[in-house]
């Protein structure tokens, strides 16, 4: 009887231990790319990291290709809490936190490791104004150099780009850029647009070599210019609500993992260009131009920024011009 009685505590108590292991904190990670797109890659990446760092008990499911929706539709989520996390451009999140639209300016850089150090500074500091709709930002990866392509003319100097139907992201940035340009801007989301590119519903699109190569845009350009006319950065977002969840430890890991992704991410970004443009010459469905007026496409756009310089001043365009 004595012997029953032990067994049956033992029980008890092991019982008890078991309903007392946490189940893994799960958030679902969702972004546009394609799995093989240096930033899409960069998530899994992640993913792995903050599992492995974590011992488990964070895990993040990672939604590629538009599954759970456009940018717009993921940055949205966040705020309300129907998405966890999520990778998007400064051009959409620029249309939650105006701020940030200064890093969409054309040729606000002067070159790569400029942009990294004027994100990793400014850019982090003007994407706490996120925060108060529910929005943090980790880290602040990449998609790379954005270039245009159509189906009509390769684009040497601003004068090619007239009367071209442009697809744009719904950024005031971008659609006044075409417009200065005589292009005709077509904001739209990125899931619709190679449908919109095969059927002629827009002549033209930009983006970095990456989506251009992984989403196959080759196959319905003909001309792809070599304009580098913006560079696009890649915030990495966590609800507010999502955060939360976490201690004060779990958040360091998150970002911790968040910042050590971004570095390899970067590297894999600028080791990756060069076989996607490879890729898409062996395709040969499309033809590269590299003789692209950049001084005049410079001067073309330059009024751009005084529609960003007519709302919040000239401080945070001087701050990022003046980083060495």
């Amino acid at each position: 009887m004595k012997f029953r009685t032990l067994l049956a505590a033992l029980g008890g108590v092991l019982l008890s231990a078991s309903l007392c292991v946490a189940a893994p904190i799960t958030f679902k990670l969702g972004h546009i790319a394609e799995p093989e797109n240096p930033y899409g890659m960069g998530a899994d990446y992640f993913a792995k990291l903050v599992k492995e760092r974590s011992n488990g008990a964070i895990e993040i499911q990672v939604f590629p290709s538009s599954q759970l929706g456009n940018q717009r539709d993921l940055v949205e989520g966040l705020v309300f809490g129907t998405v966890d996390m999520t990778l998007t451009g400064t051009a959409v999140l620029g249309n939650f936190v105006p701020e940030v639209s200064v890093f969409d300016l054309p040729f606000i850089f002067r070159d790569i490791p400029h942009a990294y150090k004027a994100l990793d500074t400014v850019g982090m500091e003007l994407c706490k104004k996120g925060e108060a709709q529910g929005m943090i930002t980790l880290a602040i990866w990449e998609n790379g150099v954005r270039h245009m392509t159509n189906s009509k003319r390769p684009i040497r100097t601003p004068e090619d780009m007239k009367g071209l139907k442009i697809r744009v992201m719904e950024q005031p940035v971008y659609i006044e850029m075409m417009k200065v340009l005589g292009a005709s801007p077509t904001p739209m989301a990125m899931s619709e647009l190679y449908t919109a590119l095969q059927k002629g519903v827009v002549d033209g699109q930009e983006n970095p070599f990456s989506h251009i190569a992984t989403k196959r845009f080759d196959e319905v350009q003909k001309y792809i210019s070599l304009t580098g006319h913006t560079y696009a950065p890649e915030p990495v977002l966590i609800s507010a609500i999502a955060w939360n969840k976490l201690n004060a430890e779990q958040q360091a890991l998150l970002r911790k993992a968040a910042e050590d992704t971004r570095d390899w991410q970067r590297q894999l970004c600028r080791d990756s260009e060069g076989a996607f443009m490879k890729t898409i010459i062996d395709r040969g469905h499309a033809v590269i131009n590299d003789d692209v007026d950049k001084e005049a496409f410079i001067k073309a756009t330059a009024p751009v920024y005084k529609m960003y310089t007519d709302k919040f001043g000239d401080a945070t365009i001087k701050a990022i011009q003046a980083i060495k």
